[in-house]
């Protein structure tokens, strides 16, 4: 073709960012008419058409610097108040002082930026999937080329285990069939075809496409490139990603809005000391500024971001013995939160494993018990009382079930290993079930010769003889050709009958109605001895029964369902399969709101406030696209739910991205799902995803624990100090001396809470809402009582130093003594929230309490009693009077505390009575 020819071409050819037509509906010779492609590209044609639509790459993702990524550790009110500290007592030659709140601030920017998450890999995950090479038609002959050199109009030659190239539609094919899970998330490979279609597709039914990073498993094919880079169907998912942006996590929300107020407020209450402290207290500016930073830094509980880092560290490790790999340590806590789980179907909810689940004969319907490929199970009439398979029919089934299957099984240590089509597995492990070895079948009928299945005639065929002089035919395919073939059917006792068509179209209609694929038996005997097999040969077949094979639900998935729902938890099956198939799952699985499936195209007719509306009554999402998806999971977080969303394919990485919690699957999912997930399942069980929201609620009870458990320390320290400033006394603690406290006993004693089990309602609780306060009325009730508890306690100890020795140093240390003490037994306490704390169970504790009270033991005793200890805190050595008095403190909270959940308790009881 001339070059002035070409010219003509390309400028019909549509340039990037054009609409493009739904190739899948034009014919191979109107598809390259649009394209304006001649069969084979010349080098200037090639050359031109890059100029147009670029290289067929991928865009890579831009990483942040290290800076930037610093910075964010660093963006937080109560840290912006802790480096305002380091500068102001630096400025005052409180250079320890300073040191000390520096080491503070750094460890916590080293621990978030060492946890941070990478979900910005998914988009180098995905160019990972591209075919690296590609087989064309160049100048008249066929070469092979780096694949980011194909543009549209090119002619690509595929055959089985090629990676397909670009967006491709099909001109010529045989006995095709695709792996595309990662763009529809199912398993099974796609049988192709040539001719176009004329009704509007999702892109699973596009028999006539092939897509970009999907997998060519059986067959040949010829086609022409309709879409290059980020025109193609995983480019385009690769844009999603870039646009689509991840929600702060519920947790973090609340600690930043917690935050940013605790700082307004500690800041202006400090000047507003400072200002009350100048005319009032008659100290020196200096001593007074220094007074007042004390106080800032006494309320600022320091040590909460390295608590809620080791709290959620230790939830990466049980949730690591759960089978689950935490990528992003937040989503442990919002997996706590979680409203609604949008699941995929395949694999997650369901094994995975195809499995004939019904047999039907053409007087009886058998059920087939087992899981999976497991061999375990037996074939029961469903009629009750109904008679069991006869022999006859078990040998039959079982010949037609092997004989005619190019799928092996083997059994390893109980553990069973399929090589082959997964549908054609399960038949041989069917034919296990009828009682028979396909191993011995194989030999004892030989195969001769077979017709392959071709999605031309849709079905295959083999001959096969036994020993004995004995010829058979053996077919299995699509009900509908394999009926058109028969011109009888064989009842269970074995005896020949008329074909009756309704019969079998009706229990064809019903299986499939079960979401539920059906495959037709049927078999042939000769006469005589036959070497070949022709296709004027099948006729006159007799149709022996139809199979019902489906990817059965996992048990422990329906189990786990049901806990949800008694959670509060919604649970929403989203899918890429059929929504007939879809709706028999979520029935099976005991889903909520199965009554019907909405379609992608469904859901393409419903406007926001629509869907927003629509998605409370419906569970089951059937045929949908990676906007469909996205689509939902913004739907459900604008209603204020927390989403945690499940997916294995490259089609599900924008959802996992945007939902709250995005959940990948470990064995069999795609690199950009794991890249784009907070959450990685190891054994892609959903069963393992409730037991993350259980360990989740859990890790959520703990930090809020330890909430209560810091803020009443620091508010005590606090208020003892503002006390003594606006009355004139001597501080009862120094401000190095809180940092001490802060930082040692206070961070000590809150990790052992870390460790605390499950309360016995964990799953029995509704889900929290996302714009929960995590400061909460009853909270603050605790803080103001328990805060009012230490300042007594601190004064007093305080005061009785004094009074039994006048020495500032031997009073200051007893108040630290006494305020750690009142922690220690405040520490049983904080264990129960709204139970008792003086009990049996309660005085045992766990052994990460009595560990963490050993260690703080240990440090406050070098405080008091260590020379260099106390050079540095001016701490003093005390006597046995003075710890006792400081132990009666912390005795004193715990009994006071104890009676007034008692008291709370007894009230509740009565009103309800």
């Amino acid at each position: 073709m001339s070059g002035s020819t070409y010219t003509s071409l390309a400028e019909n050819a549509h340039k990037p960012g054009e609409k493009q037509p739904e190739w899948y509906q034009l014919s191979a010779e109107q598809t390259r008419l649009e394209l304006a492609a001649p069969d084979s590209l010349s080098t200037e044609e090639v050359r031109q058409r890059q100029a147009h639509f670029g290289l067929n790459t991928l865009p890579s993702a831009a990483a942040r610097r290290l800076w930037r990524r610093i910075f964010a550790q660093i963006n937080n009110a109560l840290i912006w108040v802790l480096l305002t500290a380091v500068v102001v007592t630096a400025l005052l030659g409180h250079f320890i002082d300073s040191g000390v709140i520096l080491a503070v601030v750094v460890f916590q920017a080293m621990i978030g930026l060492f946890q941070e998450g990478k979900a910005e890999q998914a988009l180098s995950a995905i160019q990972h999937m591209l075919a690296p090479t590609a087989s064309v038609l160049r100048n008249g002959h066929a070469e092979r080329i780096p694949a980011e050199q194909l543009v549209p109009g090119d002619t690509v030659i595929l055959e089985a285990g090629d990676r397909i190239p670009a967006d491709i539609r099909l001109e010529q094919c045989h006995n095709l069939s695709v792996d595309e899970s990662i763009l529809t998330g199912e398993s099974l490979p796609v049988e192709k075809q040539e001719a176009s279609l004329s009704e509007t597709l999702p892109l699973g039914d596009q028999s006539n496409m092939l897509f970009s990073g999907t997998l060519i498993t059986r067959g040949t094919a010829k086609g022409v490139v309709v879409a290059t880079a980020i025109h193609t169907e995983i480019g385009r998912i690769s844009g999603l990603l870039q646009a689509t942006t991840q929600l702060q996590t519920p947790l973090l929300a609340q600690m930043d809005h917690f935050a940013r107020y605790l700082s307004f407020a500690i800041v202006g209450a400090g000047a507003l000391i400072l200002l009350l402290g100048y005319f009032l207290s008659g100290m020196a500016f200096s001593d007074l500024f220094m007074a007042v930073v004390g106080l800032t830094v006494s309320a600022i509980p320091e040590g909460m971001p390295a608590v809620l880092a080791i709290t959620l560290a230790m939830g990466v490790r049980q949730m690591a013995n759960r089978h689950a790999v935490v990528r992003r340590m937040p989503a442990i806590e919002t997996l706590g939160a979680v409203s609604v789980i949008c699941s995929d179907k395949t694999g997650t909810l369901t094994r995975n494993e195809m499995m004939v689940a019904d047999v039907v004969l053409a007087d009886q319907r058998f059920s087939v018990s087992g899981e999976g490929y497991g061999v375990a199970g037996e074939l029961t009439n469903i009629r009750a009382g109904g008679q069991a398979l006869t022999e006859f029919m078990q040998q039959h089934l079982a010949q037609a079930a092997s004989l005619c299957n190019d799928a092996a099984i083997v059994i390893a240590q109980g553990q069973v290993a399929i090589h082959g089509d997964p549908m054609e597995a399960a038949l041989q492990v069917l034919a296990h079930k009828a009682g028979y070895q396909p191993s011995e079948l194989a030999k004892d009928w030989p195969r001769v010769d077979e017709i392959p299945f071709d999605a031309a005639h849709r079905y295959m065929a083999t001959l096969n003889h036994d020993h004995h002089g004995h010829t058979f035919i053996w077919m299995k395919g699509a009900p509908e050709a394999v009926i058109d073939l028969c011109t009888q059917s064989v009842s269970s006792e074995g005896d020949n009958k008329a074909l009756d068509k309704a019969y079998w179209q009706a229990q064809i209609a019903e299986l499939a109605a079960e979401g539920q694929r059906v495959l037709a038996l049927a078999y042939r005997p000769l006469s005589g001895s036959r070497s070949s097999l022709d296709f004027e040969d099948i006729q006159g077949l007799t149709l022996l029964a139809l199979v019902g094979l489906m990817d059965p639900p996992r048990q422990e998935a329906i189990a786990s369902i049901a806990q949800c729902h008694q959670a509060g938890i919604q649970v929403k099956m989203i899918t890429g399969d059929h929504a007939l198939t879809a709706k028999a799952i979520a029935q099976r699985l005991g889903l909520q709101h199965c009554e019907r499936a909405l379609t992608g195209k469904d859901l393409d007719e419903l406007d926001d406030a629509q869907l927003q509306d629509i998605i409370k009554t419906v569970d089951v999402f059937a045929r949908t696209s990676p906007e469909h998806k996205l689509r939902l999971v913004q739907a459900i977080q604008k209603q204020a739910g927390v989403v945690a969303m499940t997916g294995d394919g490259v089609n599900d990485a924008p959802a996992l991205k945007t939902a709250d919690v995005g959940i990948a699957m470990g064995k069999k999912g795609s690199e950009a799902a794991r890249e784009a997930a907070d959450v990685v399942l190891l054994n892609d069980n959903f069963a393992s995803i409730e037991a993350a929201v259980h360990e989740g609620r859990t890790i959520y009870q703990n930090l809020k624990k330890s909430i209560s458990f810091m803020l009443p320390i620091n508010g005590g320290e606090a208020s003892s100090l503002v006390l003594a400033l606006l009355m004139g006394l001597t501080l009862p603690i120094a401000p190095l001396q809180i940092l001490w406290v802060n930082m040692i006993s206070s961070v000590i004693l809150t990790m052992s809470l870390a460790f605390e089990p499950a309360e016995p309602d964990n799953m029995l609780r509704p889900p929290r809402r996302r714009d929960e306060p995590i400061l909460n009325r009853d909270l603050l009730a605790r803080v103001i009582l328990v805060s009012l508890l230490f300042l007594a306690g601190i004064f007093a100890a305080w005061h009785w130093g004094m009074a039994r020795t006048g020495s500032q140093e031997f009073a200051s240390t007893l108040a630290v003594n006494a305020l750690v003490a009142m922690e220690l037994f405040y520490l049983f306490s904080v264990r129960y929230l709204d139970s008792p704390s003086i009990s049996l169970t309660g005085i045992l504790g766990t052994k990460a309490v009595w560990l963490s009270i050993l260690g703080v033991l240990i440090m406050q005793s070098l405080f008091t009693y260590s020379p260099w200890l106390q050079s540095v805190f001016n701490s003093y050595p005390l006597d046995w009077p003075a710890l006792l008095f400081a132990i009666a403190c912390g005795v004193t909270v715990l009994i006071i505390l104890d009676l007034q959940k008692r008291l709370i308790s007894f009230m509740k009881t009565a009103v309800k009575t």
